[in-house]
Parts: structure tokens; C-alpha cells; sequence
């Protein structure tokens, strides 16, 4: 049996909706493969150099070409060392590093991670601000709080305020951010390659229901971001009416204009329609990446400027 066959034994209906996506063996081969161990580089507590030179004593490491501070590491349980107790790496699937790399942020600015939890774009986020200014880092549930304030602290960010609150409050306070961050919660296609448990769970309904509630949470976060500000919508997932269609609601109801991403990375062209829908040509721009194209989850960004 191939993948694709093993994956329609499980759930029909995600690979008959995802012929229409992506139609290819490798698509299907690579979401049945499991992931390679990544981790990010604190250098907030350790230089990247030292502590490339540590673990290199244990580990076979291998630097991640298309990210800041990220390395895959030929560890079984990479969240089970010294290293990682201590806050000087953190356990980070190569493709979630990016959208803190397009974010862009810089010291002292003001910025919102609207769904912030388990915390890894937090503290690269912080790490790029080098601890200054102030970041807001939110999720809706106070488990989810709990997580994400102690990676905060285990990774030493002192820059960082968690807040509990549905993101979408955020609309109220216009205009208050220099950059944000919509890491949505999704589908999870992307992690059917960490657990089936992804697949089992996944159906059309819900991914209609979670475009509903990405737009809103787009709105919301443009709303919150300051004219001239950058705003990054990332999902962890492929279904264009959780990308694409996302970022085009964002588009043809705001002044709002998306820029290239420019990063060295295989990726796919973005859907510009789907399912007899027709997007915003400013959904070009955007970052598509499927799981073959660079052994990875996948992944969609898109960058965002405020008029």
C-alpha cells in the first residue's frame, strides 16, 4: 500500500479533497513521513557559535539553510537535555521560524503574538528585539497561558506581557502595534506528519469553520496594527480557504497591501482561485510551501503592510 492509499484508509475525505491541492506522490509520500528534529539557537542566553560547538561534541547537527539560528539535530528527544532545561535552544519545526523572520521586528518596537502558546515565535521574536520593548503575547486558553509563560522565562525573554483572551478583542485597540503576528490556529495539516491523531480528526466542515475564524482574527489584528505597520498571517496547514481566501478577505476590505517574502526556500505558487473562487491578485505574494519541498511541514505566510 502507498501513502496516498494508507492515508485514504484513514481518512477518505482528506485525500479526496487534497487531489485537488496537490496531487502529487511526493505530496502524499512526504506527509507520511515523519519530520526531521529541528531546534532554534537562543542567543539570548548562549552565542549561537558556543553552543553549535557543545552540541556538535554529542549530536550529529546540520544548520538549517533558510532560517536564523535553526539547526536539524540527529536526536531522538531533543527536549530531554541540559541545553534545552536551561532555555539555550528550543525545540522549533524549521518552517514556524520564518514568520518571526518576516515579521522583522526590532528592539524597542511594540508588538502583538496573538496566539501565542506553546511560545517557540515568542521568544524568536524577542530574540530578534534582543529583550527591548514590549511584546504581547496572547492565547485564548490559561493551559495553553501556563505553557507559554514558562518557556518565556525558562528561555530568559524579559520583554514579554501574557494576556488570556480571545484574539479577536484585540480589534478594540486600533492602531496600538508596530508589527503582529496571526500565527492561526488551523487544520494542522502540517502535522499529520508529527500524528496521524491530525488526519483522523480533520474534515471539510471544520476547515470551513476555522476560515471563519481566521478572518476574523486577520481583521482583528490589522486592526490592532499601527499605519505603516507589518502584520504576518501564518498557518501551519494547505487548504486555500485557510490561506489564500484568508488574505484576500484581509485585502478587499482594507487599505492593506502584501509584500514579497524574500526568503531561500522552495515553495509552490499560491492558489489566485479555488473552489470557483477568485483571489486578490495580491495573494502572489504569499509563501506556499508543501511537505516535499523541503522536508518539512506545511506551511503558508503571508507578509502584510498597513497603508
Amino acid at each position: 500500500m502507498n501513502s496516498k492509499e494508507k492515508l485514504r484508509s484513514i481518512n477518505p475525505e482528506f485525500v479526496e479533497y487534497y487531489e485537488n491541492i496537490d496531487s502529487s506522490d511526493e505530496f502524499f509520500t512526504y506527509t507520511d513521513r515523519f519530520l526531521r528534529k529541528c531546534i532554534r539557537i537562543n542567543t539570548l542566553k548562549m552565542d549561537e557559535s558556543s553552543l553549535v560547538a557543545v552540541l556538535t561534541e554529542r549530536y550529529r547537527i546540520e544548520k538549517i539553510p533558510f532560517v536564523d539560528f535553526g539547526y536539524y539535530i540527529d536526536h531522538t528527544s531533543p527536549g530531554n537535555t541540559p541545553e534545552h532545561q536551561l532555555g539555550y535552544y528550543f525545540v522549533q519545526e524549521s518552517v514556524s521560524m520564518i514568520p518571526p523572520m518576516v515579521l522583522g521586528p526590532e528592539p524597542g518596537e511594540t508588538v502583538l503574538d496573538m496566539a501565542a502558546a506553546p511560545g517557540g515565535k515568542t521568544t524568536q521574536i524577542a530574540q530578534y528585539m534582543k529583550n527591548k520593548g514590549c511584546i504581547i503575547a496572547n492565547d485564548l486558553k490559561p493551559k495553553r497561558g501556563n505553557i507559554l509563560s514558562a518557556n518565556i522565562q525558562r528561555m530568559g525573554v524579559t520583554n514579554t506581557v501574557v494576556t488570556i483572551k480571545d484574539g479577536r478583542y484585540f480589534k478594540r485597540m486600533q492602531n496600538k502595534f508596530d508589527r503582529v503576528l496571526v500565527d492561526a490556529p488551523c487544520s494542522n495539516t502540517g502535522l499529520i506528519r508529527k500524528n496521524y491523531r491530525f488526519l483522523k480528526e480533520w474534515s471539510y466542515s471544520k476547515v470551513l469553520k476555522m476560515s471563519e475564524l481566521q478572518k476574523e482574527l486577520i481583521m482583528a489584528g490589522y486592526k490592532a496594527l499601527k499605519p505603516g505597520g507589518v502584520l504576518v498571517y501564518s498557518t501551519c496547514t494547505l487548504e486555500p480557504e485557510e490561506n489564500e481566501e484568508v488574505v484576500d478577505h484581509l485585502l478587499s476590505r482594507t487599505d492593506a497591501e502584501t509584500e514579497k517574502i524574500r526568503i531561500n526556500i522552495r515553495a509552490k505558487k499560491p492558489f489566485t482561485e479555488f473552489g470557483g473562487k477568485e483571489y486578490d491578485s495580491g495573494v502572489k505574494n504569499c509563501l506556499r510551501i508543501h511537505p516535499q519541498d523541503n522536508d518539512t511541514e506545511g506551511f503558508f505566510v503571508a507578509k502584510v503592510r498597513k497603508s
